[in-house]
Parts: structure tokens; C-alpha cells; sequence
């Protein structure tokens, strides 16, 4: 069975899901950006957009931390220092200006932690609860961006935006490994789906009621996440191999 590291498999995933990020960057850009002509005049005003949208985005992000998740277009505008007409000239609404955060927080917080962190040769077990934990930290460390962004205050596509980067990754690495063992892989997208999406839940909920500690969160996260994975590699991705077989649960200890 071949030995892959853990270690490169995460590294694709990260560069996978970097990529993602600026193909998404330069999707949610488009509708404020009109094509290039030819004229350098025109060249000049279109990057003057495109770098005039950029910096609201960053001051979005900080009046966000500043004023709260809950922080409305006017409240954004004031503290920034121009007017609501100025957002308006560059996002067409709030959930396109929390998407352009989102793509934004990704790109220059998120994905470098995790890039940055998954530098040891790490265990599958220690990679899947690091990845987990570099998550949660991140979003703990900044909850007011993370609920702007992907939680309960958050437009639908922004949420679309997270979920798809970083089922990206995942379904990178769960291929990259089922392939090297020479198992199905043709199941990674729907379980990194379930993957990504029980963990953005999950932290949702927690981010809103923390109601134990960062720690705690991700030793639970980690339990289910590594539960599963398992499951899908004793089967060798094979879903009616498992269900042949599947991993039994153990009695409960007998009384002494």
C-alpha cells in the first residue's frame, strides 16, 4: 500500500483552494469592472476600480470587528468615512460586499494559517484535528468577520463562497489519498460536502453560543471527522463494501 504524506496531500488541497479563491476573487469583481479596452486612459480607471473596491473591502472588514456582524450598509459607510453611495458605486448590495469580505478573509487570514501550520510532518489523525483547530482558532479570534461572512448574518452566496473553498481542499485530499491506495475516490466531493458543511454548522452555532471552549469544540469536531474517515477507508471508498460491512459499533462493557 503506498505510503502517501499526509503532509503533500494538504499542501495540494491549500494551493487547490488557494486558486479557488482568486478564480472566485475575480468573479465577484467582474460585475464592478467593466471590460479593458484598449485606451490606457480606460486601463487606468478600470485598475483605480479595482483597487478602490479592494480597499473598502478592507475597511468593511474593520468597521465589521469594530461595530459588530450585525452592522448595517450606513454604519459600514460612516465608519469607513465615505458615503453609502460609495459601497453602492462598487457592490451592487450587502451579500455582494460580504462575498468580496468572505473571498477576502480566505485568501489573506484563513488559508495562510493553515498553510503556515501544516509544515510538520503531521499523522493523518494530527492533520485532520489541526486543520480543524486552525479553523476554529481563526474564526474564534475574529467572530465578528466569520458571522458577517459565513454565519447567521450572511448573504446566501457568501456562504456558497466558503463552503466551496474549503470542500475544495477537502475533496483534494481525500482523492489525492484514496487514489495512492488504490480505492474509489469518486465519493470525495460528496463527503468533504458533509464534511465542510457539518463543521461551518457546527462552528456557526458555537461562534453564536459559545457554550464550551475552543478546545472542546474541536476534540468533538474531530471525533466525528475522523469516525468517518475511517469508515471510508477500511471500505476503500466503496460504498457497498460498507454497507456489507459495516464498522460495528462495540458493546458496552459488561458489569464486573
Amino acid at each position: 500500500m503506498p505510503n502517501l504524506n499526509p503532509l503533500s496531500t494538504a499542501t495540494v488541497a491549500m494551493n487547490a483552494a488557494l486558486t479557488l479563491t482568486r478564480e472566485l476573487e475575480q468573479r465577484i469583481l467582474a460585475p464592478a469592472v467593466e471590460a479593458v479596452a484598449s485606451d490606457g486612459r480606460k486601463q487606468r480607471w478600470e485598475k483605480h476600480k479595482q483597487t478602490r473596491r479592494a480597499e473598502l473591502t478592507a475597511g468593511t472588514a474593520d468597521a465589521v470587528r469594530a461595530l459588530g456582524a450585525e452592522a448595517g450598509m450606513d454604519e459600514i459607510a460612516s465608519h469607513i468615512g465615505v458615503s453609502k453611495t460609495v459601497l453602492y458605486r462598487y457592490f451592487s448590495d450587502k451579500n455582494d460586499l460580504a462575498a468580496a469580505v468572505t473571498v477576502s478573509f480566505m485568501e489573506a487570514t484563513l488559508l495562510p494559517r493553515l498553510t503556515e501550520t501544516i509544515t510538520d510532518d503531521l499523522a493523518d489523525y494530527d492533520l485532520v484535528r489541526t486543520v480543524i483547530g486552525v479553523y476554529v482558532s481563526t474564526v474564534a479570534t475574529d467572530p465578528n468577520v466569520y458571522r458577517f461572512t459565513t454565519g447567521q448574518t450572511a448573504g446566501s452566496s457568501s456562504i456558497a463562497y466558503t463552503e466551496r473553498i474549503l470542500t475544495g481542499a477537502v475533496a483534494s485530499t481525500l482523492e489525492n489519498r484514496l487514489t495512492a491506495r488504490g480505492a474509489r475516490s469518486d465519493g470525495s466531493r460528496t463527503w468533504a460536502t458533509a464534511i465542510i458543511g457539518a463543521i461551518i454548522k457546527a462552528v456557526d452555532g458555537w461562534i453564536t453560543r459559545p457554550d464550551q471552549s475552543a478546545d472542546e469544540l474541536v476534540d468533538e469536531l474531530t471525533m466525528v471527522m475522523w469516525g468517518g474517515l475511517v469508515g471510508i477507508i477500511a471500505s476503500d471508498g466503496d460504498p457497498q463494501q460498507f454497507a456489507k460491512n459495516p464498522p460495528p459499533i462495540p458493546s458496552p462493557p459488561a458489569d464486573e
